[in-house]
């Protein structure tokens, strides 16, 4: 399966997979960025992730840490 920016709920989980010491509400932008990009399934132009998709990403990841 590869990943787009549209899927966003799937991104997240496999953040809070790989990333399972990082607390996703201190996330900055930066990083999450890098970090969704270097996924091995994911397969999206990069700078098509803008901020609106970024939070969209940081908001399911918080709903998945909890």
């Amino acid at each position: 399966m590869s990943l787009k920016w549209t899927d966003v709920l799937e991104i997240a989980i496999q953040l809070a997979e790989t990333k399972p010491d990082v607390d996703p509400r201190y996330v900055n932008f930066v990083d999450l960025h890098n970090w969704i990009v270097a996924l091995p399934d994911f397969s999206d132009d990069p700078n098509r992730g803008g901020e609106k998709v970024l939070e969209a990403v940081q908001a399911a990841w918080i709903e998945e840490a909890d």
